[in-house]
């Protein structure tokens, strides 16, 4: 089959590899740790969204800003005196996921290989550049990427720069991803195609409506299909 070639963008956390499990690991240890005498973890859950929320917009994202989100939210919320080591042990649950192995999710790593073979492949991530640079040499994946671009945020304007910084032409790029907040609805809306590659453990604020209909999206369940469209 022969196949028109394509600028393919991925998103990194998620996508290519396991990211929020780890994030929601490192709240279940934060909730065990409050030991709060009334609220449930969902509860607690909906007021460190709220820290969250006014915090990336100052600090951005990645587990050192998490750490200090978890922080912040058990000064809120804690039923006694609170002291340094209250803190500093808060914090380490985030810490602690900079230590985690990077696991790629199925399929990943042989679809990758074979769609750079016949694709230019650029890898667009947010969030704490010596993070995700650290994520993208600890994965293995860095030599199938022509590009990689690490933003603030992932909005209409950052993928309109992209495309215009890297020249492609938007009817031959796609941007792949498990956000619908992130990859899908901005890339949509800055003029490129989007394949959107569902995660069940998505973070929960990045969840959005997705178009059910749209001429530019296509919806795949896992990322090995890809192969069969590209």
């Amino acid at each position: 089959m022969a196949f028109t070639r394509q600028h393919l963008i991925f998103d990194a956390d998620d996508t290519l590899w396991e990211n929020n499990i780890y994030f929601e690991d490192a709240f279940d240890q934060f909730c065990s740790y409050l030991a709060h005498s009334s609220m449930t973890p969902v509860e607690i859950r909906a007021v460190l969204d709220e820290i969250e929320i006014v915090n990336a917009k100052i600090h951005g994202y990645g587990s050192r800003n998490f750490a200090r989100n978890l922080a912040e939210c058990y000064e809120h919320l804690a039923e006694r005196d609170i002291s340094e080591r209250d803190r500093e042990a808060v914090m380490e649950f985030a810490h602690a996921i900079l230590e985690r192995p990077i696991e790629l999710l199925e399929g990943v790593e042989d679809t990758i290989a074979e769609l750079s073979q016949r694709h230019d492949l650029t890898l667009f991530t947010k969030g704490d550049p010596e993070e995700q640079k650290l994520k993208i040499d600890r994965s293995g994946l860095a030599g199938f990427f022509e590009h990689a671009a690490i933003v603030r945020e992932k909005n209409a304007p950052a993928y309109r720069q992209l495309a215009r910084e890297r020249g492609f032409c938007l009817e031959h790029a796609w941007m792949i991803g498990n956000s619908p907040k992130s990859d899908i609805n901005p890339a949509l809306a800055a003029g490129l195609s989007a394949v959107y590659v569902p995660h069940p453990r998505t973070w929960r604020l990045e969840h959005e409506a997705v178009p059910d209909e749209h001429p530019r999206l296509l919806r795949v369940e896992r990322i090995g299909e890809l192969t069969r469209f590209f």
